[in-house]
C-alpha cells in the first residue's frame, strides 16, 4: 500500500446571517505550498484552513478526519479543533 499526503486549502467568505460560504478547495503537494496560499488568502477571506489528508491514492481510502495544520480568521466549528 502506497500512501500520500495531500494538503487542502479551504477558504470561507461570509454567507447568509452568521453562516460561512466555502470557496472551492485547492489541493497542494507540499505543506509549505499550502501554507503560502493560505496566508495569502487570509488577507482577503473571512477564514482559511489548511488540512493534511493521508491515504492510498490507488484505492481512494483517506483519513476520516484530516489534521488541521493552519487556521486563520473565522472557520466552521467542525474544523476548529
Amino acid at each position: 500500500m502506497v500512501t500520500e499526503t495531500v494538503y487542502i486549502v479551504q477558504s470561507f467568505q461570509p454567507g447568509r446571517g452568521a453562516r460561512l460560504k466555502a470557496d472551492p478547495p485547492s489541493a497542494h503537494k507540499t505543506e509549505r505550498a499550502a501554507q503560502r496560499v493560505a496566508e495569502r488568502l487570509a488577507q482577503s477571506r473571512t477564514g482559511v484552513v489548511v488540512l493534511a489528508n493521508t491515504g492510498d491514492p490507488d484505492t481512494g481510502d483517506y483519513d476520516e478526519e484530516p489534521k488541521v495544520l493552519f487556521r486563520a480568521g473565522r472557520i466552521p466549528p467542525e474544523l476548529d479543533v
